[in-house]
């Protein structure tokens, strides 16, 4: 018998490990230019990977609730990974000072690695 949630808790697994395989291939690439930049890449990879756990956590971690509860931390989730990455861009890019091309491209990557993972079939 399947179980959603625990197909879900996998999918998010799955896509984390991705996630982070594919920001360290980028933050290795981004270290030959140097080291902010692979500190810029990393941060920002590893945003988007601390997002998508929060959001997978809050949505798939409460259990049996009705339909319209269930909508509404799936949403809740979302809304708080996307706060979350946004709120890592403001500090990288204006406290840190960290370059924007790297942190974008780590950010970047790491959505790709995301949606990748999501899409594939398994």
């Amino acid at each position: 018998m399947l179980n959603s949630v625990a197909v879900g808790r996998r999918l998010a697994l799955r896509a984390a490990a991705y996630q982070l395989l594919a920001v360290g291939l980028v933050a290795a690439l981004f270290l030959l230019r140097g080291l902010p930049q692979a500190l810029a890449a990393a941060l920002g990879g590893l945003a988007m990977l601390a997002g998508g756990l929060v959001a997978a956590r809050l949505a798939l971690g409460g259990g049996v609730i009705p339909a319209g509860a269930a909508m509404l931390r799936l949403l809740a989730g979302v809304v708080l990974k996307w706060a979350g990455v946004f709120a890592v861009l403001l500090v990288g890019l204006g406290a840190w000072k960290l370059p924007p091309l790297p942190l974008m491209a780590g950010l970047l990557t790491g959505l790709a690695a995301q949606v990748l993972a999501a899409a594939r079939r398994q």
